[in-house]
């Protein structure tokens, strides 16, 4: 017949046979995992995140420079995210960021401070020029103490690419929270500043500190040409005189085919009188008329020569007169001689006075003439000023256009020399990789977690514990209880001497030092 065996009940025999050992087995873990949290060095992380954004491939070609998108924009890749993490963990830019911060009295403890303070002046007022003198070969002295610092910031920086993006974590473990945050500080402000100095490809300083002279001295003297020939021209803005000479032309030439057509009208009637008083002057006695009335017209009104007018009136009175008297005497008598002496008076006052007017009408001709000819020459001189205003334009204009493309031109060279000293460059507005996530101070610590290791030591104490009782069970042969003779033996038990075990009572108050101790010790 086959027997049952009872896990549970030899489970039970073996922890309570050896229940001394795993109690103390596992009150040493418990007393280990409450003081791990006291004995380890606190230790503070500091994160940060840096983006890496799509980089700038600008075309400036002839085909594309006047094209509105022209700049194209590449994706980081991973040999690109890569790239940008070994800068970040290179030991070179955390030795720069240590050196940098223990020069300021920000990073490394005070002895080494003190150390430095007292031992380089020593070195270098005493020690090397002795060696110096004697001859001896001065070796370079290494700084072992940041040599120490950078090895161990190597070790506690961790720098790794979030998975699936483009974004790279930078976390610091320091044991003083404030120190660790002015480090990874430092070390972004480095990493942006000596990325720049890696992936930049423009050329040294010096060349735009010249190209930047170069130009603004040049711009010095188009400015000065362009104000030179402006100061030539005697004008302040010649667009503007050009439009206004064009309207006074304008102006001029209207008033000037208004002078021409009256000069026209004047020459001729001026003409026509001429004639006639050449035939009136030739003419017989008893011809009185004239085939003029020298009316005048002002804005459209007609007015009458009244002084024409009545020796006219008078001549052709007398003339009447004259042929009424040759009806009644003889031409040789004394009232024909009467009449005819008064008819040439008054005929040679009337042409005297028609003469006087056409010398009148002369004199206006020759003043309209003038005026003709005056205002014939302002409008050449305008159309001469305009003709040079617009050589001095067209020379403002070349002008102009090469001081806007200077303009250009410096404000690109200054934008790159600006780039080139790397104060745009902190900011983060040059560069695709930009800082996502400045450091803080964290408050708690990251190491150790009481919370977490003193329920997994107690609980490894007594999984532990539990094992070795297992274990010292399995080598130690002895009979533990009577059936255990049965059971490998075969052979009866007669009788048991000692069966039964007095328990043994704890004599002090419960849950004291001195309860403990006891209840340890069994």
């Amino acid at each position: 017949m086959n027997r049952i065996e009872n896990y549970l009940h030899e489970f039970l025999l073996v922890f309570f046979v050896n229940r001394r050992l795993i109690k103390r087995v596992f009150l040493g873990f418990a007393v280990i995992a409450l003081l791990l949290p006291l004995v380890l060095r606190q230790s503070y992380e500091i994160t940060a995140e840096v983006i890496v954004q799509s980089k700038k491939l600008s075309q400036s070609d002839a085909n594309t420079v006047l094209t509105p998108d022209s700049d194209k924009f590449i994706p980081p890749s991973l040999a690109d995210m890569e790239t940008e993490s070994n800068i970040l963990r290179s030991p070179t830019l955390i030795r720069e960021t240590i050196g940098q911060l223990r020069d300021a009295g920000e990073f490394g403890d005070g002895e080494g401070l003190l150390a430095r303070l007292l031992f380089n002046p020593l070195r270098d007022h005493v020690t090397t020029p002795l060696r110096a003198a004697l001859g001896l070969k001065i070796e370079p002295v290494r700084d072992t103490a940041l040599d120490a610092m950078t090895t161990q910031a190597v070790k506690d920086l961790k720098i790794a690419t979030l998975p699936g993006s483009n974004v790279i974590s930078v976390v610091y473990a320091s044991a003083d929270p404030t120190q660790g945050t002015r480090f990874v500080e430092r070390l972004l402000a480095n990493y942006l500043k000596n990325r720049q100095d890696l992936q930049s490809n423009e050329l040294p300083q010096t060349f735009f500190e010249q190209k930047k002279v170069q130009y603004q001295e040049r711009l010095d003297d188009l400015e000065g040409l362009r104000q030179a020939l402006l100061e030539a021209a005697h004008a302040s803005d010649p667009k503007e005189e050009i439009t206004f000479r064009l309207n006074a032309i304008n102006t001029e030439e209207q008033s000037l085919n208004g002078y021409r057509d009256q000069a026209l009208e004047n020459q001729r009637r001026l003409d026509y009188l001429q004639n006639n008083l050449k035939a009136a002057r030739k003419g017989s006695l008893t011809d009185y008329t004239f085939p003029f009335a020298f009316a005048n017209t002002v804005d459209n009104v007609a007015y009458e020569d009244r002084e024409i007018k009545q020796l006219g009136e008078q001549l052709t009175n007398l003339v009447s007169q004259y042929g009424t008297t040759s009806d009644t005497y003889r031409a040789d008598s004394v009232p024909m001689q009467q009449q005819r002496e008064q008819i040439v008076r008054a005929r040679a006052q009337f042409l005297k006075v028609v003469e006087n007017r056409v010398r009148e009408r002369t004199s206006d001709l020759q003043i309209t003439n003038s005026v003709i000819a005056q205002k014939t020459a302002r409008i050449n001189e305008y159309k001469t000023r305009v003709r040079d205003l617009q050589e001095v334009l067209s020379k403002l204009r070349q002008l102009d256009t090469e001081i806007d493309a200077l303009h250009k031109a410096f404000f690109t060279y200054t934008q790159r020399y600006e780039e080139s000293r790397g104060e745009r460059l902190i900011n983060g507005e040059l560069s695709n990789a930009r800082v996502l996530s400045q450091p803080y101070e964290p408050s708690e610590a990251a190491f150790p977690k009481p919370m977490l290791i003193i329920p997994l030591g107690l609980l490894t104490g007594l999984l532990l514990a539990i094992a070795l009782g297992y274990v010292y069970e399995f080598f130690d042969h002895r009979f533990k209880h009577p059936a255990q003779v049965g059971d490998h033996l075969n052979l009866p038990v007669l009788m048991v001497l000692d069966a039964v075990q007095v328990p043994v009572v704890n004599p002090y108050p419960r849950w004291t030092w001195q309860w403990l101790w006891h209840w340890a010790k069994q």
